[in-house]
């Protein structure tokens, strides 16, 4: 047992650990153990000291934090401990006036936009069903126009409707009082950066971290940044030729150009990051593109109950903007909830491409990042980093194989063991290939992954 998002170890009862329970109660819960080391070691409470703790500890957290905590003595390796255990709160919960937050094995004070956040979400409120100080004036006719096109598939009666208010209404984008919501503004808006100044999106031509080639932002509503970001990150990729493809149908000639993503994973990674960004922020969507990767960031941890591991499965979960993501499902641009990382880690897959990458920065409000990786075995890439034919062939047999033993690579190449061994020990050197196992029968190669560098082999 180890202190973690759930579990914290006091070695005595102080008035401050209040904090603790607060900032379990304000996250998923948890338990906090007192005679307790941080090594997870029971020291054990005396007696006299227990029983006071028994008796005194429920009335101080209910009349301190309007919490009932279950307050009890427990036996650890022959030692008496308190088990506090703390249930998640369904409201906010304060410590002398201040927020606290379980996050990992830390407590974190929450403050700022942190806060904000915290108390949105925890009253049950979200940011885009809040009102703003629009009128219908304010919002884009041909952007309203193109939506009920879009949505007509899902929302029949929207192209009867003609009277703007009354359609954002039946939407859920004014309130009950008549006034404009934010996500209104943010999605049919015609300047939504007057009323939320970081409410845009970036995207930038890397060469290297700091060698950047290109950048633009881009502005304006949520339905023209997703078309702007797009044509943006488009015009950095490359286009093959199919020439697998011989028929000159209808069908083929659709599949004949090869990206160096599949488009339709660009676009629904950029939808994910206008529907989840947590718009409190002041950072913008910001999208780096190298030669060799394109680099999603957002702000805005995932929310409970999903995980990065949980992406690569069939899941649903919480909407951070349920208005924006509505919005976004009637026009056709997200399929059925949950099923976006899906679809993304298909089509990547059905390309022959390395799996996308999902990670998070849950400190603080958070972020979310997605990794796009290139196909950098392909054989015009391979020559270019200076492999010989055999070392080519390889390559492509380990793609096809999952991995390659010596013994393969002499019988697909024709050549002796030694001269073998020369061969794998260079695509190794150049981080192309990686050896598991030692020596013996048992050794064989995989493919390192796609950010190894460009060498010069020989031979």
């Amino acid at each position: 047992m180890i202190e973690n998002q759930h579990i914290e170890f006091k070695e005595s009862w102080q008035d401050e650990y209040l904090k603790v329970i607060t900032a379990f109660a304000n996250a998923e819960g948890g338990v906090l153990y007192i005679g307790v080391n941080d090594k997870a070691e029971p020291i054990g409470i005396s007696e006299s000291k227990i029983k006071p703790l028994l008796e005194n500890l429920p009335n101080k957290i209910k009349n301190k934090l309007n919490l009932t905590a279950s307050v009890k003595e427990e036996i650890f390796k022959n030692k008496k401990v308190l088990k506090i255990e703390i249930e998640p709160s369904n409201y906010p919960i304060s410590c002398d006036g201040k927020f606290y937050f379980k996050s990992g094995s830390t407590v974190q004070e929450l403050s700022g936009i942190e806060l904000s956040a915290f108390l949105l979400e925890k009253t049950g409120q979200t940011w885009d069903r809040l009102t703003i100080d629009a009128e219908i004036e304010d919002l884009d006719t041909q952007t309203i126009e193109l939506f009920k096109k879009l949505s007509k598939p899902r929302l029949p009666f929207i192209m009867q409707e003609t009277d703007t208010k009354l359609l954002l209404q039946k939407l859920g984008l004014i309130s009950k009082d008549g006034k404009m919501t934010r996500a209104a503004v943010l999605l049919f808006g015609k300047d939504p950066q007057q009323y939320f100044i970081s409410a845009y999106s970036r995207v930038g031509r890397f060469k290297t971290d700091i060698d950047i080639l290109d950048s633009v932002d881009i502005r304006g509503n949520l339905f023209q940044q997703l078309d702007g970001v797009f044509n943006a990150i488009k015009k950095h990729l490359n286009v093959r030729f199919d020439t697998s493809v011989r028929e000159a149908t209808t069908e083929a000639l659709s599949r004949r150009d090869i990206w160096d993503y599949p488009l339709d994973a660009v676009r629904e990674i950029i939808i994910n990051a206008l529907i989840h960004r947590d718009y409190l922020d002041t950072s913008p969507i910001q999208i780096k593109i190298y030669d060799d990767k394109i680099v999603f960031w957002n702000s805005g941890k995932l929310l409970f109950p999903l995980t990065v591991e949980s992406l690569k499965t069939s899941h649903s979960g919480r909407q951070r903007n349920p208005l924006i993501a509505s919005v976004f499902y009637y026009a056709g641009n997200v399929e059925q909830w949950g099923s976006g990382t899906l679809k993304v880690l298909r089509l990547f897959k059905e390309q022959g491409l390395p799996e996308p990458e999902f990670a998070e920065q849950k400190e603080g409000i958070g972020d979310f990042t997605v990794y796009f990786y290139k196909d950098r075995y392909t054989e015009e890439e391979l020559r270019k980093a200076g492999l010989n034919e055999r070392q080519i062939k390889a390559v492509f047999y380990v793609k096809e194989k999952g991995r390659i033993t010596n013994r393969e690579y002499q019988e697909i190449t024709g050549v002796k063991k030694r001269q073998a061994s020369i061969d794998l020990a260079e695509l190794e050197k150049e981080s192309i290939i990686k050896k598991i196992g030692s020596t013996g029968k048992g050794t064989f190669y995989v493919l390192r992954g796609n950010n190894w560098a460009k060498g010069a082999i020989k031979g």
